[in-house]
């Protein structure tokens, strides 16, 4: 979410990023405002004006994250005809992303989801716009008989998101490796094909 204004004040930039640097290192409880603007290089007070406190810092650091990947989901997906190629498409990127921005990931898996605050920020109405993007494709999918007609949207969407999250905590908390391609690959084969003999 940009600044009030066509513009996103240089000063705004900077603490965005000071905070997403600290972010690599600690643990968003232990950063402080303080800290923020030191690397930063603004005054503390700047913070104030920009942000009401620190976590709608960390919410608008969330938000802005979000804005870029979801516009990278709509992109892809409107180069595929099929709605399980759409389906594949978002997998991969989701946990393309979660691999890439480590500090997101973090922030997404493991700080926001235990305050109710998250719930309702800015950054929270992303992953809505996320999870309805999911939600609309296995309608369509429904409605044109690409999916079987007895599939509880509802349902597939939290089998997919689970299975996208739960791929990547253990790497994200212990900083492993995850072989997207695989694990993308693996989640669509389960999702769409099923494991029965």
């Amino acid at each position: 979410m940009k600044h009030k204004g066509k513009t996103n004040p240089p000063g705004r930039i900077k603490i965005m990023k000071s905070f997403s640097v600290l972010m690599r290192e600690k643990d968003f409880h232990s950063i402080t405002t303080a800290e923020i603007a030191g690397n930063a290089e603004v005054t503390e007070g700047l913070i104030y004006k920009y942000f009401k406190d620190k976590k709608d810092l960390l919410y608008q650091v969330l938000n802005d994250h979000f804005l870029e990947f979801q516009t990278k989901i709509e992109n892809r997906v409107a180069n595929e005809k099929t709605c399980v190629a759409q389906l594949e498409i978002i997998i991969f990127a989701s946990l393309e992303s979660y691999a890439e921005n480590r500090v997101f990931s973090k922030i997404l898996l493991l700080e926001v989801r235990n305050s109710l605050e998250f719930f309702n920020s800015c950054a929270y109405g992303m992953v809505r716009k996320y999870a309805g993007t999911i939600l609309g494709i296995i309608e369509d999918g429904i409605k044109k008989k690409e999916l079987k007609s007895d599939t509880d949207p509802y349902v597939l969407r939290k089998v997919i998101l689970g299975a996208i999250e739960h791929a990547c905590l253990g790497e994200i908390i212990f900083g492993r490796q995850l072989d997207i391609d695989q694990v993308s690959k693996g989640i669509s084969n389960i999702v769409f094909n099923g494991v029965k003999a």
